[in-house]
């Protein structure tokens, strides 16, 4: 075979499609495959996997090119879904969508495009991967408003040797012009939100189907007054101000807001099943300027310096934040940062950079 063949992953919208569109453009040999991670309701109204797949199978024969579609709901609810429940059931808030990456379109995917006798795959994430001094970067994408480099942080030296990103450099509008310029369908189509599995139901119906939910006290944190009952602790993050439904006018002498501020959640405790919040969007108890992380994953064969500048995201839409890695001793590091941090989330990653350069990262603990 002269030309080299690339597996791209088509998920029915307009990035991935026009991913594919480029790199038959640039000569290789595309195949699409077309994943599909989750079936335990796939005939409800949420689901619009039926969708997806209808729009796969249109752009591909737009575009002229083979697709193959892919059952991975084994792999799927064990090393994503069961790991998304065992930290839900801890009190702390995933990612899914970073474990998806690691464990299924980059592993799984990745070992399943390999064997079609690929060289590489593609996906349509706004991010990029250069070689430099030996080594595979990460990087971020030019389109900063989209860039996807905090959800494949896990990513190793040998997946992203493997790895194109066609939208590396360009602009969601510019994509978008292209698919309609190709005439592709799905030019306008909305883009997809939420968690992969989850799609737009509402997230609280969806949860209390695999975990049953528990009902607590709200207190208030300053002084443990009982302010409300809760439905469950895993329905509720740290920072959350939606949802809480107490109201009540501030007390005199307590930290915080205004007298009508709004209430935040501001710590869980599990054993007793208890939301602790406070009032006020600026309560001390919701700023720290030091987090510790666990279950580190670096871009590189090897860590970072510690007691080096360098920016953090403590979450996906957060600007870098300016911070230094103080310790890193293997399994967990602790990273300072140099402004107080609103709301650092357990459960949640912290993405690491240097400059455009994704580092890696950890989850919060």
């Amino acid at each position: 075979m002269s030309k080299k063949t690339v597996v791209v992953g088509l998920s029915g919208g307009v990035d991935s499609s026009v991913a594919a569109l480029l790199l038959k453009q640039q000569g290789w040999n595309v195949i699409g495959l077309f994943m599909k991670n989750w079936e335990d309701d796939d005939t409800e109204e949420y689901c619009s996997s039926r969708q997806d797949l209808i729009d796969v199978m249109s752009v591909a024969d737009r575009i002229g090119i083979d697709v193959e579609v892919v059952n991975f709901a084994a792999e799927y609810r064990e090393r994503v879904f069961a790991e998304f429940l065992r930290e839900y059931q801890a009190g702390r808030t995933p990612n899914p969508d970073i474990l998806c990456n690691s464990e299924i379109k980059f592993k799984a995917f990745l070992d399943h495009a390999l064997k079609l006798g690929a060289e590489k795959i593609a996906t349509g994430h706004y991010a990029g991967v250069r070689e430099f001094n030996g080594e595979f970067q990460l990087l971020k994408a030019e389109d900063g408003t989209k860039d996807q480099s905090y959800f494949l942080y896990r990513l190793n030296q040998a997946q992203l040797s493997k790895t194109l990103f066609p939208l590396a450099d360009l602009y969601k509008r510019d994509v978008r012009k292209m698919a309609e310029a190709a005439d592709l369908h799905v030019a306008a189509k909305k883009d997809s939100t939420g968690i992969c599995f989850i799609g737009e139901r509402p997230f609280k119906d969806f949860l209390s189907r695999y975990l049953p939910p528990k009902k607590g006290e709200i207190r208030r944190l300053d002084d443990g007054k009982v302010l409300g009952e809760h439905d469950g602790l895993m329905y509720h993050t740290l920072g959350q101000r939606k949802g809480l439904q107490i109201g009540g006018v501030k007390e005199k002498g307590l930290p915080g807001g205004g007298e009508h501020d709004a209430w935040f959640v501001a710590g869980k405790d599990m054993e007793k099943n208890v939301l602790y919040v406070v009032q006020g969007h600026d309560h001390p108890a919701l700023l720290r300027s030091d987090l510790l992380a666990e279950q580190l994953s670096w871009v590189s064969s090897k860590a970072p310096h510690t007691h080096w500048v360098y920016t953090a995201k403590p979450r996906y839409r957060t600007a870098d934040q300016p911070c230094e890695i103080e310790h890193v001793d293997g399994e967990t590091c602790e990273i300072r940062f140099a402004e107080p941090q609103w709301a650092l989330t357990p459960g949640q990653s912290v993405v690491l950079y240097e400059s455009r350069v994704c580092l890696g990262g950890g989850i919060i603990r």
